[in-house]
């Protein structure tokens, strides 16, 4: 199982919200580049930006900080927030991001996003972030009439093979993850699932790879020190 740090960017900060709420913010670095350095120094086999501001607004921000990041580390980068027109799209793979994250665009426009992947292949994932078992957009201020698995099944017939789902009022809590919801989501020969949202120690780990996720997404966990990163990474070589 591949474990990924998490750089959400806010404001040009790397920061942390709480279940998703902008008005619950924790920053922990004003130089992002820096942290993204620290982390694939530790290990990292690949980074998660979301671009929050970008995830808000519909539209990318944070590129500066994003293409410098792609350009000073050695890791694959994932990129998430405001990609919602195939230019967003072409415009972040063209900084050197390995592989985009459509969350809103891929409820919203089922068409673009089967134009995407015929087009970019692996590059294109989809985010799933829930809230009660029903799928949210707009960076997570609104919530759409579709659930986690109606989506999933929706995504997976338009070629989607790769999934981050993550559980809304589980994210920034360090409780634990939804390992339910995430088993629900992983079937055979459907999308690789990656897990994010609560993780906070390597038993919530073992509990992730144990359902069979390709990957997990840990954020406030490792800047807060509640799980070190190089730990982490060694109980799974």
């Amino acid at each position: 199982m591949e474990i990924v740090p998490a750089i959400d960017l806010k404001d040009g900060r790397c920061v942390r919200l709480y279940q998703g709420d902008f008005q619950q913010v924790t920053v922990y670095s004003d130089d992002p580049v820096a942290v993204a350095q620290r982390w694939v120094e530790q290990g990292a086999p690949r980074l998660h930006l979301v671009d929050l501001d970008g995830a808000r607004s519909g539209r990318p921000v944070h590129t500066d900080i994003i293409r410098t990041i792609v350009q000073s580390v050695g890791a694959p980068v994932q990129l998430g927030g405001g990609l919602r027109s195939y230019e967003a799209v072409e415009r972040a793979l063209a900084l050197g991001v390995q592989r985009v994250v459509l969350g809103t665009a891929a409820i919203q426009d089922p068409d673009l996003l089967a134009r995407l992947v015929q087009q970019f292949g692996d590059a294109i994932a989809v985010a799933i972030d829930a809230r009660n078992g029903m799928a949210a957009t707009a960076g997570w201020t609104e919530t759409a009439a579709i659930s986690a698995v109606d989506l999933l099944e929706r995504v997976a017939t338009l070629g989607v093979r790769r999934v981050i789902y993550t559980d809304i009022l589980r994210d920034g809590t360090l409780s634990e993850p939804n390992v339910a919801a995430t088993r629900a989501l992983v079937r055979p020969g459907g999308p690789a699932i990656i897990a994010s949202g609560g993780i906070s120690t390597i038993a919530h780990l073992r509990r992730l790879a144990a359902v069979g996720v390709e990957g997990a997404i840990v954020g406030r966990a490792l800047y807060t020190g509640d799980l070190s990163l190089r730990e982490a990474l060694a109980a799974f070589q």
